[in-house]
């Protein structure tokens, strides 16, 4: 599953364990579910249907009297067992049977529960077209993972039972059912037709899934086997323009995981109003519509081939080996997004797999800053869908490239493809991955995993370099600044490589360990080195601060092989600043040949507060490459001069190939606009400008247009732009639009009248009864920015009544926030703009004085 995330406030480690969090294991067996069979028949108007569901079970214990299945808000009309009715009690969670015959060990039960559900809140979801949004797709389909399930069917509903699976299913004509496995049979029923699907590899309940739809089937194939994708119809072009590499994708995970695609066929259905990225169920992966993407849009976005990759890699990690227990689902997430590297990697080249990775290290990094660290594993929580976080993605995926960086290439695979081909068919814990690893390779990685896996955190370094011309010695002093004490201490082989201009990818590289504090490393070598590159190849997940002269921080920007190793000495030069960095850094945004390098250059020039910063930025507009010209725009936004806004209002006027680079000028443009406060027709002018954006763009996911919304948002203290975003956030607009509407309001809130700020909690409060996910997140991510107790009324009602888990603990998470920024007074916030100004004046002083520098070494 790809899910999307939710940011809250920055702070240091809470704690992931909020009040109620218990420890949770699998409950105990009865026996072993050897088959589901579900008979249903859809009432897509009334958002109803009717159904059996038949459960095969082999008892492994004798004497058991009482069955206990999860099944939540379903009508039970009825239970038998092996024909015979059985007593039963429902509490609207669990469904107990009273077996009239006690089980007893090899014979079979066979259960049948006749059911009904009426307008189901979760499991399964009704689509259909309403008087906002007339042109909605009739849909129906199912969302099993965590435990959904239970909502749309009786089951044992936890991954630690693997059963094959039927789904026989009535729907209207000319509606198309597609599910898990084969099409086994289709009969017309008069105005109805029935479709019957059957899985025969064995997988857990929330991998069930069912798709309903009039779609439009695109055909393809790998070794024989059927590769389809479903999309609405009209789409079809933009389907084999979003998953057609499918078909090589399975050939390259087959051959890197050594198993070959295991099951019958590979189905791809883009459904509407998705509440993930995307769902692995078993054969048949559901995606949100969102990921089609047309002509302009293949030209800088990379997500939708990331998403493709990912869940067909958890067809094998996920789907083939199960993992037993939630507490372990970074094995298959982790393996899934890393799947996104390898694939990035095998497409697109090392450098970009390299700036992949960083950015999953990041994402992270994030997370463990600004929400919560927590171990990898872990059975403390409150609901398992709060374990779907950036630890178990984006960490998971930096821990399966440290594994293969310990091991290297040959031994890393043996060692994946030994786990694959020995668990495939059967649940999986964290400790057989590491068994698997021994087993294939001889290696204990118990260090690694006890560092980065069973503990939460990383290592935080800070590494400074000096010289020994006398004694021809480089010293190199590494400080773990995260160890409070020796617990929080790694310990780490980590590569230091020496590199010369002359020898441009040649380093002399030195292994050395990591363990203590702080420790001094001395190296022999027979000149003085050019550069330093601390973790060569920057394998290891960490934070580091390079405390280099600038003379190898220039030569590490332009010399070394490794494009990380080179943003890395980017930062470090940002943060020294003078003129001589803003032209090694303007110098790297025009001939860097790595387009991620030239990304993140933009970003660190601005963090140099000098007026000369605006010429070495503004070249990088006419970079052939979207991603580093919206890095530009998006720089130029911290620039707030008439250059900078001349520059941007073009972009915005006149457009970009690009559909994020035009996104980012209007955000942009916002952001300076608003931050000369005292010029309201120039305000007025560029709100009519944005507003015209909104009249005239719309387009593909309403990237542009919630640019424009972005760049509203920005001025704090305007009624007028308050009136069009509150316009933007009505029913029947354009979902991806308003959802960026209702998230503005709150960024928005924070300079406007009394009067304004009742307005917005009344829309907020308002959109907080609807119940659709996507748009609750929007409500909250709005009222975490807002500085009004009424906010956390509102956070609290929705954290209360929400039924999502996921909503309830974002909601959760931004009372506190709120709570800060109501202490946020109006004399510190003067006192704040009282210091940008000063800023700003030194700026200009700080310009002028390395100019007359620059000027007296040139008359030198």
């Amino acid at each position: 599953m790809l899910k999307f995330y939710f940011d809250t406030e920055k702070a240091r480690h809470k704690s992931f364990e909020l009040p109620g969090a218990k420890p949770h294991y699998n409950p105990d067996r009865p026996g072993q579910v050897e088959h589901i069979f579900l008979n249903l028949s859809l009432d897509i108007p009334n958002q109803s249907y009717n159904g059996n569901c038949s459960i095969r079970l082999l008892p492994i214990r004798n004497n058991i009297d009482r069955l206990t299945l999860d099944a939540v808000n379903l009508n039970i009309q009825s239970v038998q067992v092996d024909e015979v009715e059985q007593k039963f009690d429902y509490d609207g969670e669990k469904l107990c049977i009273q077996l009239s015959q006690p089980t007893q060990i090899g014979k079979r039960l066979l259960i049948a529960i006749a059911y009904s559900v009426e307008k189901p809140q979760r499991g399964i979801y009704f689509i259909q077209p309403d008087k906002h949004y007339p042109h909605k797709p009739t849909q129906v389909w199912t969302q099993g993972e965590d435990e959904d399930s239970r909502y749309w069917f009786p089951c044992f509903d936890y991954p630690g039972q693997l059963s094959t699976s039927e789904i026989r299913v009535r729907v209207p004509k000319p509606l198309v059912a597609i599910s898990n496995g084969e099409l086994i049979d289709t009969v017309d029923d008069g105005n109805y037709k029935i479709y019957h699907w059957s899985q025969q590899q064995i997988h857990p309940t929330y991998l069930m899934t069912l798709a309903v739809s009039d779609f439009a089937e695109i055909k393809d194939q790998w070794q024989g086997k059927p590769v389809t994708y479903y999309v609405e119809k009209a789409r079809e072009a933009d389907a084999n323009r979003s998953m057609g590499k499918t078909p090589r994708m399975i050939a390259f995970l087959s051959e890197k995981y050594g198993y070959l695609y295991p099951f019958p066929k590979y189905a791809q259905v883009c459904v509407d109003d998705f509440i993930f990225g995307g769902m692995e169920n078993t054969s048949t992966t559901l995606l949100t519509d969102r990921c089609l993407l047309d002509e302009r849009a293949l030209l800088d976005n990379r997500n939708t081939e990331s998403l493709v990759v990912h869940e067909l890699a958890h067809q094998w990690f996920g789907d083939l080996l199960v993992i037993k227990h939630w507490s372990h689902a970074w094995i298959k997430e982790g393996m899934a997004s890393y799947s996104e590297v390898m694939w990035t990697e095998h497409e697109y080249g090392a450098d970009d797999a390299a700036y992949y990775r960083l950015s999953e290290a990041r994402s992270y990094l994030s997370e463990d800053s600004s929400r919560y660290r927590r171990p990898m594993v872990t059975h403390v929580y409150r609901e398992a869908i709060e374990l779907y976080d950036r630890h178990i993605y984006e960490k998971g995926s930096c821990v399966y490239h440290m594994i293969r960086a310990e091991l290297g290439e040959e031994l890393f695979w043996k060692a994946i493809q030994t786990f694959v081909v020995d668990h495939a068919h059967q649940t999986v814990e964290t400790i057989d991955l590491l068994r698997s690893i021994e087993k294939a390779t001889g290696r204990n990685l118990a260090f690694l995993f006890d560092q980065y896996v069973y503990r939460g955190g990383h290592p935080d370094f800070k590494v400074a370099y000096s010289w020994d011309g006398d004694a021809n010695l480089a010293k190199v002093t590494v400080t773990q600044t995260q160890a409070s004490d020796d617990q929080d201490l790694f310990d780490l082989k980590i590569p230091i490589g020496f590199g010369y201009k002359q020898q441009n990818t040649d380093l002399k590289i030195f292994n050395v360990r990591i363990n203590e504090r702080e420790q001094s490393f001395y190296f022999p070598l027979t000149e003085k080195p050019d550069f330093v590159s601390f973790d060569v190849g920057n394998n290891y997940l960490k934070t580091v601060v390079l405390e280099y002269p600038i003379p190898e921080l220039k030569a590490q920007l332009e010399f070394d092989p490794n494009p990380i190793s080179r943003i890395y000495a980017a930062e470090a030069l940002a943060k020294k600043g003078g003129l001589e960095v803003v032209k090694a850094l303007s110098v790297a945004l025009k001939n860097d040949p790595f387009w991620g390098v030239r990304v993140e250059v933009a970003k660190q020039l601005t963090e140099i507060k000098l007026d000369q910063v605006f010429d070495g930025l503004v070249s990088g507009l006419h970079d052939d490459n979207p991603f580093v010209r919206r890095s530009v725009v998006e720089s130029l936004s911290q620039i707030k001069t008439h250059a900078s806004y001349k520059n941007v209002k073009e972009l915005v006027q006149h457009g970009d190939k690009s559909y994020y680079v035009e996104a980012a000028a209007c955000r942009s443009l916002g952001t300076i606009a608003a931050a000369n406060l005292d010029d309201k027709p120039h305000e007025e002018k560029v709100i009519k400008l944005l507003k015209s954006v909104l009249e005239e763009r719309a387009g593909w996911n309403e990237v542009v247009r919630s640019g424009a919304i972005g760049g509203l948002a920005e001025f704090k203290t305007s009624e007028n732009a308050l009136n069009v975003l509150l316009e933007y956030t009505k029913l029947g607009v354009s979902q991806a639009l308003r959802l960026s509407a209702i998230r503005a309001l709150g960024k928005i809130s924070v300079g406007q009248s009394p009067a304004n700020i009742e307005r917005i909690l009344d829309r907020l409060a308002e959109i907080a009864k609807e119940t659709f996910f996507l748009t609750q997140v929007a409500v909250v991510t709005a009222l975490g920015q807002m500085e009004t107790p009424k906010a956390i009324g509102i956070l609290q009602s929705l954290a209360d009544q929400t039924p999502d888990g996921r909503v309830r603990r974002y909601a959760e998470e931004e009372i506190p926030k709120v709570q800060r920024n109501i202490g946020t007074e109006k004399s510190l916030k003067q006192m704040r703009e009282e210091l940008d100004q000063l800023k700003k004046q030194n700026q200009e002083l700080k310009s002028r004085l390395e100019n007359l520098e620059a000027k007296s070494k040139q008359g030198n």
